[in-house]
């Protein structure tokens, strides 16, 4: 698989999630990632993939390849531009823990909206 071709998932509602998750574990592991850092790749993918059903319209869309010995991973919804590198909400606040708990996880988070929507892109070294 390459970034010419990425494997694609689309999902629209809460009960496409648990579907979100196997996909993305299915093609880390087959891609070679180990079972561990699959793990914390289904975690990130999972809380972006929760906000896009919860706060946006449309659904979204999950794509999986591999790119100079990294797994990618790109979220691509129809919500508005993200902002990373905040800070841990208070331990006793309700909301605001899936981003910081994404950046922390992953080796790499980029994201950028466009014409096609926002696109949060994730990488995991091998």
């Amino acid at each position: 698989m390459s970034a010419d071709s990425p494997d694609t998932l689309f999902y629209s509602e809460a009960e496409d999630l648990g579907a979100v998750r196997a996909f993305v574990r299915h093609h880390a592991l087959a891609l070679g990632m180990s079972e561990a850092r699959t793990e914390m790749l289904m975690l990130a993918v999972n809380e972006l993939a929760t906000n896009t059903v919860q706060h946006t319209t449309g659904g979204g869309r999950v794509r999986v390849w591999t790119d100079a010995g990294q797994i990618v991973c790109d979220v691509v919804d129809q919500g508005p531009p993200r902002s990373f590198q905040r800070p841990m909400p208070a331990p006793d606040a309700v909301r605001g823990r899936g981003l910081p708990i994404v950046e922390r996880i992953c080796d790499q988070v980029d994201t950028v909206t466009g014409p096609d929507g926002t696109t949060v892109r994730l990488r995991l070294h091998l």
